[in-house]
């Protein structure tokens, strides 16, 4: 019934974006145009070409980082368009709530609640096609996310794929990179990368108590890890210590 998911991608290809940031279109008249991207200009000129057929346009975020809503004021304003998204975003002026649904004409975009990534974080789950636009919760390679940024967060991002999973959609949207097909398959791989993160920090304290927070990042992501990602990774073992210290104080 549906044709494949348009996108335009914003092209902004990095070790945590991939690919670039994949902005969605679903609608043809009343069209919603989702996770508009970075405030890179030709981005910005091509999703403005891209709807001046739309009667009416409204920017959807899954949440707030530059690479997904950086661009969402100035096309909000170029296209006389609302930005909806969750409550807390800065950009967003239209907040929902979970479960709150977005009509075009091409089906239903219903808001899904799933935390991790960012603790403002949804997914859109298109209701006629069963497909979910999952933002950062998931990639469309490999099998881990970024999930550092507050306390709290890994027992967020677990809970969120088995919302998914309860969810049981046919295709995913990841924001960078491909389409997943093999959902279940996705979803046990990215949650088995998560626990054993999770096991090799608890092994880690095991092994040396007194470990420091270097100690623990050589112990854990190997003594080579690149400068690029170094920082991300210090906040991702800190969330990891975080969560293992709340599970062995009952917390």
């Amino acid at each position: 019934m549906y044709a494949p998911i348009a996108y335009l991608n914003a092209g902004n290809f990095g070790p945590f974006t991939l690919d670039g940031t994949r902005t969605f279109r679903v609608g043809a008249r009343d069209a919603v145009l989702l996770d508009p991207g970075p405030d890179v200009e030709s981005h910005v000129r091509a999703l403005r070409a891209w709807v001046e057929d739309a009667d009416r346009v409204r920017l959807l975020l899954t949440h707030g980082h530059a690479d997904h809503a950086g661009s969402a004021g100035r096309l909000a304003e170029l296209l006389g368009a609302a930005v909806m998204g969750p409550r807390g975003v800065a950009e967003v002026d239209t907040p929902l709530a979970d479960g709150a649904e977005i009509v075009t004409d091409e089906g239903t975009l219903r808001a899904v609640d799933m935390p991790g990534h960012a603790r403002p974080h949804f997914c859109y789950h298109w209701v006629e096609a069963n497909a979910l636009f999952v933002g950062d919760l998931i990639l469309g390679e490999g099998d881990t996310t970024w999930v550092g940024e507050y306390a709290g967060c890994v027992e967020d991002y677990l809970n969120s794929l088995t919302r998914v999973r309860a969810l049981a959609p046919a295709k995913l949207y990841p924001a960078h990179g491909p389409p997943v097909e093999d959902v279940p398959a996705t979803l046990h791989r990215y949650e088995s990368h998560r626990r054993e993160r999770i096991r090799e920090v608890a092994d880690a304290l095991r092994a040396m108590p007194d470990a420091t927070p270097d100690d623990l990042l050589r112990m854990v992501y190997g003594r080579n890890l690149p400068s690029a990602i170094a920082g991300a990774a210090r906040m991702s073992l800190g969330a990891l210590l975080d969560h293992v210290r709340r599970s062995h104080s009952g917390a």
